[in-house]
């Protein structure tokens, strides 16, 4: 109940259209209710021949059946407009929260079942907020008002044709209560289903490398296995249920043809009575059909909503209170004190009590193996996770207490699996700065040695290419975010093994563009490389979430038994340890 009460909770903002739909709705429904008292004046008109009565009575159905087609129109115009509206409130609070929430909470969900969410939840939500409400009322109030003008006519008859009406009602009830957590797992399986549709569409690639296709298929055959079980169970109920629910009032009917019926011959109640009662009976049968159906709507629009609540209910992590002060000016420097951190549902931490002092303008690099640290260590600096203990601070500011817009701007990041837009490549650049001016975008390609696959491309800077920059190979990607950096001209850079994916001779012109972006600030590198390892003036040695070693290349060579194992891994085969040095220009 609480659930539904929220979703109640959207059409705020719309309440004078809401009430203004109920409204018209309410009018439609007395003209439709007249229809059936107007028909029985109309037979007992014609019964005593009265044609000037008659012409009257056809007069009225006439214009009682217009006012009911108009009001109709703009009923279903407002409440088609509230529910649209309600949808777009909907999509954007929940995608507004989606960017706002943490990375810990994107580590551990499917790109599918977000999109579920915001696509097939929320148009369940949007029917029943814009349309459901509007069929609960309107059949609820025509079958007020008919059993009010079935008693007028004939109280005896009217409290037996209405006999049926609380059955229907508990019915519906009942069905609605037993359809929630069938239709609640309907909603999950099919987010399941479009997170495996996702995944196979994403990772096309892959699945035609590997020739994976048919074992791609079995798996999305079995996912949609299951949807059609768990619909096939919703669908037993409601079969059940509807037809029950249709079968009811025409007992009513029955009633009607058999006491009514008698009456008529017994003379107690003349043929036109007769006629609006059975008409009556017609015209409930659709309404107790209808709250039905709306009743499963609103169930599925409640299972729906527990679904969105789960999302909207989850505050972000780390939690940013309003009013936090600027980074403040500086040179970039970087302090870690003590730092440990542990994503989610690890049973060890990434970061076991690192402490680091990086002054400004530095370049450090930062090696160890995989899985050591290295990427969790520069993901703090950005404030995409907050440690689990101990301090970061940027020019003194600890990160936890200056506004993250602001900390943000000042930092810039290129991984080694860069993502770009399905936009232009000037598009993709400009990002880092909306307002950059066209010679800024060509002098940002420019350094990071783009610009002379930029200009083979059909359209130059203006070429669309694909979702996730796919049209591009990973070196052309890779300098693409490069120059994206460049353009945000921060106070901090973060390259995350930004070179992996371009030549030997690529890469040493885009080393020669980052020795003039780095120049001035601070930048961390992870790297690989010695020849990208070779742009730091200082290196650290990352093993296991600790910072096993921190020096330059000479002192950590003689030192650091891990690092001259890296740099031996890196040298040309010929070359003995001892050639580090000048092999990689230091």
């Amino acid at each position: 109940m609480r659930t539904f009460s929220r979703l109640l909770g959207f059409l705020r903002p719309y309440r004078r259209a809401v009430i203004g739909s109920l409204v018209l709705a309410a009018l439609a429904m007395v003209a439709t209710v007249s229809l059936p008292w107007l028909t029985g004046k109309a037979i007992d008109q014609i019964e005593r021949g009265d044609r000037s009565g008659l012409w009257v009575v056809g007069g009225v159905v006439v214009a009682a059946a217009l006012l009911r087609l108009v009001l109709s129109v703009f009923r279903r115009l407002v409440a088609g407009k509230v529910s649209l509206g309600v949808e777009a409130d909907m999509r954007n609070r929940l995608y507004g929260h989606l960017l706002g929430l943490d990375m810990g909470f994107f580590d551990t969900q499917q790109t599918g079942q977000l999109m579920s969410r915001a696509t097939v939840d929320l148009q369940s939500v949007r029917f029943f907020l814009g349309y459901g409400l509007v069929f609960i009322t309107q059949s609820g109030l025509t079958i007020l008002l008919a059993a009010v003008a079935m008693i007028a006519l004939e109280p005896g008859l009217g409290l037996l044709a209405l006999i049926p009406v609380p059955p229907v009602v508990l019915i519906a009830y009942r069905y609605g209560v037993v359809s929630r957590p069938a239709l609640q797992e309907v909603q999950q399986r099919i987010a399941e289903l479009t997170a495996d549709a996702e995944e196979n569409v994403s990772g096309v690639r892959i699945v035609k490398a590997f020739a994976r296709e048919e074992r791609q298929l079995h798996r999305f055959r079995h996912t949609t296995g299951r949807v059609f079980d768990q619909n096939l169970l919703a669908t037993r109920q409601r079969a059940f249920y509807q037809p029950l629910l249709g079968f009811l009032p025409q007992l009513g009917l029955a009633i009607v043809l058999l006491v009514g019926g008698r009456q008529v011959v017994n003379g107690s109640l003349s043929l036109g009575d007769f006629a609006a009662f059975y008409t009556y009976i017609l015209l409930l049968i659709s309404p107790m059909r209808l709250l039905g159906v709306a009743l499963g709507m609103a169930q599925r629009a409640t299972a729906s909503g527990a679904r969105l609540f789960e999302l909207l209910d989850r505050e972000p992590e780390p939690r940013v209170p309003p009013g936090l002060p600027p980074l403040p000016p500086g040179s970039g420097q970087v302090e870690l004190r003590g730092v440990s951190f542990r994503y989610a549902g690890a049973q060890a931490d990434s970061l076991d009590d690192v402490s680091l002092h990086v002054e400004g303008g530095r370049t450090v690099a930062l090696v160890g193996g995989t899985g050591s640290g290295k990427s969790t260590l520069v993901g703090l600096i950005p404030r995409l996770y907050d440690p689990t203990r101990g301090q970061v601070l940027v020019d003194g500011a600890d990160v936890t207490g200056v506004d993250p817009d602001s900390l943000r701007s000042e930092i810039a990041v290129v991984t080694d699996d860069p993502f770009l837009f399905s936009d232009t490549v000037r598009a993709n650049v400009s990002y880092a700065r909306p307002s950059a001016s066209d010679e800024e975008v060509r002098l940002a390609v420019a350094r990071a040695q783009a610009t002379g696959f930029v200009e083979e491309l059909p359209d130059g800077l203006d070429t669309v290419i694909g979702e996730r920059g796919l049209t591009l190979s990973g070196g052309q990607r890779q300098r693409i975010a490069i120059a994206r950096a460049f353009l945000a001209d921060p106070r901090i850079l973060i390259l995350d093994d930004a070179t992996s994916s371009v030549d030997a001779s690529t890469e040493q012109r885009i080393k020669d563009a980052l020795r003039e972006v780095m120049r001035g600030r601070t930048t961390f590198v992870i790297a690989h490389r010695l020849s990208t390892i070779a742009l730091a003036d200082e290196v650290v040695v990352v093993r296991d979430g600790r910072v096993e070693a921190h020096g330059s290349h000479d002192e950590l060579v003689e030192r650091s038994p891990l690092y001259a194992e890296i740099a031996a891994r890196g040298l040309p085969a010929e070359a003995p340890v001892d050639e580090a040095r000048e092999w990689v220009g230091l």
